[in-house]
C-alpha cells in the first residue's frame, strides 16, 4: 500500500509540473509581430505565402540553380526587399540575428533555424532583374515551369510539391 501511496504521489507531482510547463500555451502565448511588406498584396495570399513559402523558395532556387533561370515573383531577395525595413543609417540596419527582422519574428517563435542568410544578404539589395526578365535555361534542355501554375497547382494540392 505505501508503495502505491509513493507512486501516486509522483504521478500527482509530475502532472503539476506538466500544468505548469503547459500554462504559457494555454494563456496564449505571444505571437510574433510580422511587419507589413511594401506593396499592396504579396505574390500570393497571406494564408499560402505562411504556409508553403519554404516550397516556393525551394521551388524559386531550384529553377535557377538548375535551369539558369531567374524570376523575381518568388525570389527571396524579393521578399527581403519588400518585407524587410531598409534603414538609412547601416548601422540601425536590422538584420536576421534581431528577433524584429522579418523572417526571424515566425523562424524564432516557432523554433526553426534559418540557414539562408549563410550566403544570401538579410537586407534590401537592387537584385538588378526586371519583372519580365527571364534568362534563358543553362543547358536548354530542361523546360521552365510557370511559377505562377505551380503555385495555383500547390494551392489546389493542398500545399504539397509533387
Amino acid at each position: 500500500m505505501a508503495r502505491f501511496s509513493a507512486l501516486t504521489g509522483r504521478t500527482a507531482a509530475l502532472a503539476a509540473v506538466l500544468a505548469l510547463l503547459s500554462a504559457p500555451v494555454l494563456a496564449g502565448a505571444p505571437k510574433p509581430e510580422i511587419p507589413r511588406g511594401k506593396g499592396d498584396q504579396c505574390v500570393e495570399p497571406t494564408e499560402v505565402m505562411r504556409r508553403h513559402h519554404m516550397n516556393f523558395i525551394l521551388h524559386q532556387r531550384d529553377e535557377t540553380m538548375h535551369r539558369g533561370i531567374r524570376t523575381k515573383k518568388h525570389s527571396l531577395a524579393e521578399c527581403i526587399n519588400c518585407h524587410v525595413p531598409k534603414a538609412e543609417d547601416p548601422a540601425r540596419q536590422v538584420h536576421a540575428d534581431s528577433p524584429k527582422h522579418f523572417c526571424s519574428s515566425c523562424h524564432t517563435y516557432t523554433a526553426v533555424t534559418i540557414d539562408c542568410f549563410g550566403c544570401h544578404s538579410d537586407v534590401p539589395q537592387e537584385t538588378g532583374v526586371a519583372k519580365e526578365d527571364l534568362v534563358v535555361p543553362v543547358h536548354g534542355s530542361a523546360p521552365a515551369l510557370d511559377l505562377e501554375q505551380e503555385a495555383a497547382r500547390m494551392v489546389q494540392a493542398g500545399g504539397k510539391a509533387e
